[in-house]
């Protein structure tokens, strides 16, 4: 059985997950909960889950909070949120998983599955959120990607493109290395627009400072740093030219 604790403290929050998670999830077992920061410091300091369901905002402080107090995060974290924008993005630079309230049962089911396909240390992904949501007047700096094997850290400086594969993303890097990601190229590029990447085509997304030229010819298409042609769309192509101008 998979150990879980719930940490809320809306009483009625906690109860309505317990019955969603008895309908949609009959491998867990609840271990413990509690209504606050303190409470569940004291909880997780006694037993150890294999997922955390986490509040993030409660009446003695956050979700946050109690992670900082923690030496060592050596279960699943799925975050319980109210819809937050920059909390959200941050979620999804790391990769950790965030259900908003009030809960959807489709959501749970796949944030279980992905926990049940990718049973990992959370350390580096969580100071990794941690990063991101402290640089709310910056530009992010890292990206967490999921692969079929593992979980990938990688700076975003060294995305050179991303190209769609079907319900897959690969990511092509400045070092010529590849990775095939479990997210859409939609994802990324809602993701990642405000960091210089740009949609050309319905398959590709490039990183707008390594584009070497643009070649007119041909329908239109763009040469990378690294020597590889990406096409441009025709729809795209009056948008492409006049960001180029203004690069």
């Amino acid at each position: 059985m998979i150990k879980a604790i719930i940490i809320d403290d809306i009483e009625q929050a906690r109860i309505t997950l317990k019955k969603d998670l008895e309908v949609y999830a009959n491998d867990i077992t609840i271990i413990g909960e509690a209504s606050g920061v303190v409470e569940g410091a004291k909880l997780l300091k006694t037993i150890k889950p294999d997922i955390l369901f986490l509040d993030i905002q409660m009446q003695d402080g956050s979700g946050f909070d109690l992670l900082d107090i923690l030496k060592e995060i050596n279960f699943k974290i799925i975050f319980i949120t109210a819809s937050d924008a920059h909390a959200i993005k941050a979620f999804r630079y790391a990769a950790i998983d965030y259900l908003l309230k009030p809960v959807d049962p489709d959501e749970l089911v796949a944030a279980l599955s992905k926990y049940r396909m990718h049973r990992l240390n959370e350390n580096e992904k969580y100071q990794l959120l941690n990063d991101t949501l402290k640089s709310n007047t910056k530009q992010h700096e890292r990206l967490a990607l999921h692969t079929q094997d593992k979980i990938h850290i990688v700076n975003i400086s060294d995305i050179l493109r991303c190209e769609s594969n079907v319900n897959y993303t690969e990511f092509y890097f400045t070092n010529s290395k590849k990775l095939l990601v479990t997210k859409t190229l939609k994802d990324f590029e809602d993701l990642l627009s405000d960091q210089g990447f740009y949609r050309v085509h319905q398959s590709h997304l490039i990183n707008t400072k390594y584009i070497k030229e643009f070649v007119k010819t041909d329908g239109g298409y763009l040469i990378m740093n690294d020597g590889s042609s990406v096409p441009v769309s025709t729809r795209k192509r009056p948008e492409v030219m006049k960001m180029l101008e203004e690069l």
